[in-house]
């Protein structure tokens, strides 16, 4: 399982958080000459990067069964926890799993299928791999393990098991799992809704969980994505469905920047991610995304954290984006199929 320096290494940054998210994004990169981007604010930060709060309860200690729909297989939460075995729900819904999609290898190499899921559709604090460049997958491992491929809040705990994986696995293993998600079709499971007001939410697992019981609240430069049924998804369901919620105007506002670039903005997407947006050789896909996962790279390359050299077009790019911009991209991107 993780290393017990790992683990107090997230204890750490758990309680460091607030004292993180107090400075811009580029003071995160202190010393990096290339994070002189416009800052971004702390509050910026909160909604795409959720940090789990101290004490949340463990489930692996818990022993009754647990189902989701249209599905006749049963699993413990304890086997809900384990890094080292992907939970396969639906297995018709995919080709047999590699071994190092399925289990992993212990110590360090996790199941890849257990956080990108075994049909590859990721989760909102991950990525989809599904219908990836095998090339492209494991050139993000490689930047993973060189540290040029970083985050604005390095404390959150999906990354850092990317970065500790990076460091064990094999060549072969990343090609067998390059292939096998590069052969999946992505699926398009997600709902936006444009929106003055929005669920109140709570970090549940490293992601975004609606309090229905709790009034609604302003949506204020947000994008509020959470799963339509918790349950679910926490039971780790590649079928789990999202709503986004985004302010009013924001898709229109996307669909202008995304074609044309705006005026004195950035530069139209499809020139390099193609003319659907479904990718172009080496280039991703950015159609259907999860908005809260299209964020973060945005932020991680405007505040400098992310730094490899494939990004460097990029930089230029995103330089005059403001966080409006990159909520109205975002959101309009996660209504394309």
């Amino acid at each position: 399982m993780i290393s017990a320096a790992f683990v107090q290494s997230v204890r750490i940054g758990v309680f460091a958080t607030a004292h993180l998210l107090a400075f811009p994004a580029y003071s995160l990169a202190q010393g990096d000459s290339r994070a002189k981007h416009t800052p971004i604010s702390a509050s910026a930060l909160e909604w795409p990067y959720p940090v789990n709060p101290p004490n949340m309860p463990d489930a692996r200690n818990e022993d009754f069964p647990v189902r989701v729909p249209d599905s006749d297989r049963v699993f413990l939460p304890s086997q809900l926890q384990d890094l080292f075995s992907a939970p396969d729900w639906h297995p018709k819904d995919h080709p047999a799993m590699p071994d190092v999609v399925e289990h992993g290898r212990k110590p360090g190499v996790y199941a890849c299928g257990y956080c990108h899921l075994p049909d590859g559709a990721g989760r909102p604090e991950n990525a989809s791999l599904a219908g990836l460049p095998v090339g492209y997958i494991a050139q993000q491992l490689a930047d993973f393990k060189s540290g040029a491929r970083r985050t604005a809040v390095p404390v959150r705990v999906p990354p850092q098991l990317m970065i500790e994986l990076a460091q064990s696995v094999t060549n072969s293993e990343i090609n067998a799992a390059a292939d096998y998600f590069s052969r999946l079709q992505p699926q398009y499971r997600i709902k936006v809704i444009e929106t003055d007001t929005v669920p109140h939410t709570s970090v549940a697992g490293w992601f975004l969980a609606a309090d229905k019981a709790a009034p609604t609240e302003a949506i204020v430069n947000r994008i509020i994505e959470v799963p339509e049924d918790l349950k679910q998804f926490e039971h780790r369901d590649a079928r789990s469905r999202f709503i986004a919620y985004v302010p009013v105007g924001s898709v229109k506002a996307g669909e202008t920047l995304i074609k044309t670039g705006g005026p004195n903005k950035t530069i139209a997407c499809a020139g390099c991610h193609g003319a659907n947006l479904k990718g172009a050789g080496m280039v991703p896909s950015l159609a259907g995304r999860s908005p809260s996962y299209i964020v973060r790279p945005l932020f991680d390359i405007q505040s400098g954290a992310h730094v490899r050299s494939a990004v460097a077009p990029m930089r230029e790019v995103v330089k005059h984006l403001t966080v409006d911009d990159i909520i109205a991209i975002a959101s309009y991107l996660a209504t394309l199929h």
